[in-house]
């Protein structure tokens, strides 16, 4: 079936500023802290939405939208079912790559590096700042599991809810937690005019620190 709209004439040029690399921190993990706290100040609806792909022992690579919820100079941190696809390609391989898509500014983030759960006591820390009923639906929720229909979880919702009803604290299930990816490469990619984008790629080497390169677009 014929489109209304031509995808190949989509089309944008970017009219914005220079990602210029004597400019450019030495260290990745401040340039990402810079361009964060920029996606922040632009008030996106998810600022901290990132695509985690994985890969199995098969080479299976699967990729889905994830939300970073802590990073600092040891990784990048996010949570997820430990029963989920997502945990099973990771116990396998133990590496992911992150991206990150910031469409107003015309700014992308590319982060590659091995992954390892945080400490149980650390996911029992963030567990019980989310909201109750995010709570439970950690809890409820077999993620990747096929189910019947939509009622499985809402009965399943319904029971954890009798159940802790008037009890103050939840606890923090064995099958749910945090993953830190470890990253040992980093690209930052701006968008230019006429595709001429500035590309910077930060690469760990074996002294510990990081060679910084421009790419070509």
């Amino acid at each position: 079936m014929r489109r209304k709209t031509d995808i190949h004439k989509l089309r944008k040029n970017y009219q914005t500023v220079v990602l210029d690399k004597q400019k450019a921190k030495k260290n990745p993990f401040d340039q990402f802290g810079v361009w964060f706290d920029e996606v922040l100040a632009s008030e996106f609806v998810e600022p901290n939405a990132m695509n985690l792909a994985t890969v199995n022992n098969t080479g299976h690579v699967s990729s889905r939208m994830v939300l970073l919820k802590a990073f600092d100079e040891t990784g990048f941190v996010f949570f997820t079912n430990y029963n989920s696809a997502k945990a099973q390609d990771l116990r396998s391989t133990r590496i992911a790559a992150l991206c990150f898509w910031w469409d107003r500014l015309y700014r992308q983030v590319r982060i590659s590096g091995r992954v390892e759960k945080i400490p149980a006591a650390d996911s029992a820390e963030y567990f019980h700042t989310r909201p109750r009923g995010s709570q439970l639906g950690a809890i409820a929720s077999q993620q990747s599991e096929v189910i019947a229909d939509y009622s499985v979880l809402e009965r399943a919702y319904s029971r954890l809810e009798q159940h802790y009803h008037g009890k103050e604290s939840i606890p923090c299930p064995e099958h749910w937690g945090g993953y830190r990816v470890i990253p040992s490469e980093f690209e930052f990619w701006q968008g230019r005019p006429n595709r001429l984008h500035d590309r910077l790629r930060y690469s760990l080497i074996p002294t510990g620190e990081w060679k910084l390169e421009r790419l070509s677009p």
